[in-house]
């Protein structure tokens, strides 16, 4: 296997006939590399994306028994069944030495493929992701829901565990994580934390979430709210008492907003609007973007916190109108995802190209800087 220039030797292969390629091999060279996820499939190289970007990790192209023998390598027997049966598998793996990842195994016209995401052993403190300190004093909220969302890859993993990690120095409480797969581990500090994984220690969201109720919790991270079920769950728990923290995969406060109501049949889109309004602690909206030096990616933030405009624009249906809360917000910590942009081009962090690749509004941009 012939490592490209830009990585290291790679160690020493799998004895195996079928296939020279070593998973912890690929996983050594992508750590080194400082990548965020590592791409198994047929008919080309491993690939790893860093800083956003897709790049090969060595030569030589993976073949059909090649990526079978990489997916067998990971996947215990039980595991790699439910991936025949059902076609594709959630699951966490650990290397010693490299770290532990987030797996996602499945099929792909009759082969197999795999997507690995690289965790860090150790949670980042809240400072270190460049979030503002509007984050640190949501973590200090008693009961509601706070969201966290994004596209894939965006690092909401990585905000929600910093914010656990640092309510697990300054609060004494029980907090119950329900996720798919297990991602950062935590161990208990001032709080009990229980850490529940989908597949071995639940079988859904739903469910965990229901059962959580009745385990005295003071705190619940939902992994995702995938579905109608586990977000009236969600708002229900945080009715009664509880902080619940999620995501959902959406860009902007407004759009989640309104993909929560959307989940629901019309007919009970106006109970939602009145829980969701009386529930709703704030939503963070986030996206990692290229730095100008193209070394290293940063955030950038759209926060909304739920102020009274705020609560009776949801109960009311007028979510159209909550941008114009977020843009004059900035004394309650509030920032559109397109002036968060303007700050970073303006402080030197990014270029003009990636400002408006990842605008909102594009002419505002244009408008805002002068160019």
């Amino acid at each position: 296997m012939e490592k490209l220039s830009h990585t290291n030797q790679v160690d020493s292969m799998v004895e195996n006939q079928a296939s020279v390629f070593n998973i912890n091999s690929i996983l050594k060279i992508a750590v080194d590399a400082k990548a965020s996820d590592v791409h198994i499939s047929v008919s080309a190289p491993p690939l790893a994306r860093v800083h956003g970007k897709l790049v090969p990790l060595v030569k030589n192209i993976l073949k059909t028994y090649d990526t079978l023998s990489l997916v067998k390598q990971v996947l215990n027997i039980e595991q790699f069944n439910i991936l025949q049966d059902r076609g594709e598998i959630d699951l966490s793996y650990s290397a010693e030495g490299l770290g532990r990842f987030r797996v996602n195994a499945f099929k792909q016209r009759g082969t197999y493929c795999m997507v690995m995401r690289l965790i860090n052993f150790s949670v980042p403190d809240l400072p270190s992701l460049g979030l503002p300190s509007i984050i640190t004093n949501l973590c200090n909220a008693q009961r509601g829901l706070i969201l966290v969302t994004g596209p894939t890859g965006s690092g909401k993993s990585t905000t929600l565990a910093s914010m656990i990690a640092h309510m697990n120095k300054h609060r004494n409480a029980h907090i119950i994580t329900i996720e798919d797969p297990i991602e950062y581990l935590h161990k208990h500090g001032t709080c009990i934390i229980n850490q529940r994984e989908i597949g071995i220690d639940t079988q859904s969201f739903s469910n965990a979430l229901r059962a959580s109720l009745r385990e005295d919790p003071d705190i619940i991270l939902v992994g995702e709210m995938r579905d109608q079920e586990t977000i009236s769950t969600a708002i229900t728990a945080a009715e009664t008492g509880h902080l619940v923290l999620s995501t959902l995969h959406t860009i902007g406060a407004v759009k989640t907003i309104d993909r929560i109501i959307d989940s629901f049949e019309p007919h009970q889109q106006q109970q939602i609007k009145s829980q969701l309004a009386g529930m709703i602690e704030a939503v963070i909206s986030q996206q990692l973007v290229p730095t100008i030096d193209g070394r290293s990616r940063v955030v950038a933030l759209e926060i909304m916190v739920a102020t009274p405009a705020v609560r009776n624009l949801i109960r009311e249906g007028k979510t159209h109108q909550m941008h114009t809360i977020l843009q004059t917000g900035s004394q309650f910590g509030m920032v559109t995802m397109d002036k968060s942009l303007i700050n970073l081009y303006r402080n030197r962090r990014i270029s003009l190209e990636t400002a408006k690749k990842y605008a909102v509004d594009q002419e505002l941009i244009i408008r805002e800087l002068g160019v």
